[in-house]
């Protein structure tokens, strides 16, 4: 009897039990391929959940029955995870799951605010060079080529060391660091939908550039350039904790995730667990926002192909 196959064709399937099991086969993986067709999978709604949490938990920290994270002396030093102190407690004796959740604080505002710069420079840049082209385009896209080609971490560590240590100088240096990506993803959108039938007829009933940006352009773009955002979050994250690791971050005692892993490698013999925790924490979340962002663009971004 006649089975589908699972590129929707119908095949000839061998008669009998073996019949029956190739049938099978082939029905569950017509359902399956369904299924990724019509949703975006658990695994995205998993790193989702993951992502609302530690914000939910960086936002409403106060608010929670933690220690202080400063507080030094909250028990002995190095107290393995369990009993009064969940996560354990660092060489001070502070409470290291109070630390983990008010370092959320640090790395989600530098990862969402270093990005809205990034959007709102690098977006403005990349539809003025995706538009109008010509001259206009060659010299913004010269200028964002010659930042890309700079060692990113050697600008980031130049300007917090000129502005100064602090978490504001930080989310400077690293939206400074994502204009040129972004301006060149926008930029990339914005020449494809300004050959589309809907562009060029706006053009044609005599629309001003400004309207067709803002009104036929602009919204198209939008969507994938956020997918791209989430993974630059995770950039932003990893960024911010490549400075605090260097020292040049937030200033101690305030916690932030780089900080403490920094704090404990002189540590890792007797308690490894104070850099391997905040590590862990910021491994999942990374990988949360560069999933979730790269399913996301799958299915948002016209260039990207579907699934």
């Amino acid at each position: 009897m006649p089975a589908p196959s699972p590129d929707g064709l119908v095949s000839e399937a061998p008669a009998g039990r073996d019949g029956q099991t190739t049938g099978v086969l082939a029905l569950g993986a017509i359902v399956v391929a369904g299924t990724r067709r019509r949703g975006l999978g658990i695994a995205f709604w998993l790193c989702v959940g993951w992502i609302g949490l530690v914000i939910l938990l960086a936002v409403f920290a106060g608010a929670l029955p933690l220690h202080s994270p400063d507080a030094t002396g909250l028990g002995p030093p190095r107290v393995a995870p369990g009993g009064r102190f969940w996560l354990g407690t660092d060489d001070l004796g502070r409470d290291m799951l109070a630390r983990l959740i008010y370092g959320a604080r640090v790395s989600m505002i530098v990862g969402f605010s270093s990005i809205a710069i990034g959007l709102v420079v690098g977006g403005t840049l990349g539809l003025i060079a995706g538009y109008y082209k010509g001259r206009i385009g060659t010299v913004i896209m010269g200028v964002v080529d010659v930042f890309l080609a700079f060692p990113a971490l050697v600008l980031a560590l130049a300007i917090v060391t000129f502005l100064g240590q602090s978490l504001q100088n930080v989310v400077i240096a690293i939206g400074f660091l994502s204009i040129a990506p972004i301006a060149r993803i926008i930029r990339s959108s914005t020449i494809a939908f300004s050959e589309r039938e809907f562009v060029i007829a706006a053009r044609a009933l005599g629309a001003r550039n400004f309207r067709i940006v803002t009104k036929e352009i602009l919204p198209n773009v939008v969507p994938p350039t956020l997918a791209y955002a989430l993974v630059y979050v995770a950039v932003a994250i990893v960024a911010e904790g490549g400075l605090s690791f260097l020292g040049l971050s937030v200033k101690p005692p305030t916690a932030s995730w780089g900080g403490m892993i920094n704090e404990g490698k002189t540590f890792l013999p007797q308690a490894p667990y104070i850099s391997l925790l905040p590590a862990a924490v910021m491994f999942i979340t990374v990988l949360a926002f560069n999933f979730a962002g790269d399913s996301l663009r799958t299915r948002l971004d016209p260039r990207g192909g579907a699934a």
